[in-house]
């Protein structure tokens, strides 16, 4: 499990004190609504109810869920960015909705100065997936097909994901038949179905690894996979990409100081915790636990937002 610290935190006792006096300072004004950007019954859907409901066991909160849908996230963006900033309003979402989503449409409805980011739960465990029974154990077997002759379909859930797979595609100089897909599950249920021969999974692959029935090809994650070490990231093959990003949950522009470290601490407390079903949940279907906030997580956005323009630029070449 990783965890990134606010600067000074630990070592600092006396500021450590301070800030949990402020955060104790800090109670919800009402009701919290929890907007969560992914459909109902999802694993990020389930995981945000988790939390919910271990908030109003902790601290007596009343949470209130809300799925608010579509764009990658960019729907909740939108819709949040103009609501109450008092910690009445609370979403979760993915970096990326705050980076390449943002950017990439035609009319950008939001910017990321919009709006205050918490925390993260989790990372995304991005790999290059296929089905055991195709035969391949390496990306070098993939590659050997591609170049044998035969044009393979690379499912991908996400517009960023389509542009990183067609410039990996550039660099190895195959030109895949990349098929937009619904979700992670639709990647899943294509490759299942015979549909797609490789596609990004971002963790919900990680049960059919575990059993053997897939096989992580390749991390799309700038560090190797938790559930498969031994398949190397893009940068170790070359390539010059990845496809970091995490969940993160975040609020309206102008949150107070005292409101986001509470929310912070709640939060990153109850995912760490072991004993708790929202920790098991991250822990199973997401890689583990990644908690990263205050300072931290607001660099972990601007490079992300860097990463991505740049990403955009050289897709459209």
């Amino acid at each position: 499990m990783k965890k990134l610290l606010l600067a000074g935190a630990v070592a600092l006792g006396s500021l450590a004190f301070s800030v949990a006096a402020m955060a104790a300072d800090w109670t919800p004004p009402g009701p919290i609504k929890m907007l969560i950007a992914f459909k109902a019954g999802g694993g990020t859907d389930t995981q945000a109810r988790l939390i919910a409901e271990e908030l109003e066991k902790r601290h007596g909160w009343k949470i209130q869920p809300e799925q608010l849908t579509g764009k990658g996230g960019a729907v909740l963006a939108a819709a949040m960015k103009d609501m109450p900033n008092d910690g009445s309003v609370i979403g979760i979402f993915v970096t990326e909705t705050l980076g390449y989503n943002m950017i990439a449409g035609k009319n950008q409805a939001y910017e990321q100065s919009d709006f205050t980011p918490i925390t993260t739960t989790a990372s995304f465990q991005m790999g290059i997936v296929a089905l055991t029974s195709k035969g391949w154990k390496t990306w070098d077997d993939v590659l050997a097909t591609a170049k044998g002759g035969e044009t393979l379909r690379f499912g991908a859930m996400l517009p960023k994901l389509a542009d990183i797979a067609y410039l990996v595609g550039k660099h190895y100089g195959i030109d895949w038949n990349i098929v937009s897909v619904k979700g992670g599950k639709g990647v899943m249920n294509g490759l299942n179905a015979g549909d797609l021969d490789i596609g990004w999974g971002a963790g919900v692959q990680s049960k059919a690894v575990k059993a053997g029935d897939m096989v992580n090809l390749v991390s799309g994650l700038s560090k190797r996979l938790t559930v498969s070490p031994d398949a190397p990231t893009l940068e170790e093959l070359g390539i010059d990409l990845n496809a970091d990003g995490y969940f993160m949950f975040a609020a309206p522009a102008g949150l107070p100081d005292n409101a986001r470290e509470t929310l912070a601490n709640a939060i990153s407390e109850i995912v760490e915790d072991e004993s708790t079903k929202a920790h098991e949940i991250l822990t199973k279907g997401f890689g583990g636990v990644v908690v990263i906030n205050g300072d931290d997580l607001d660099a972990v956005l601007a490079k992300d937002l860097e990463n991505s323009k740049a990403l955009l630029k050289a897709a459209s070449e």
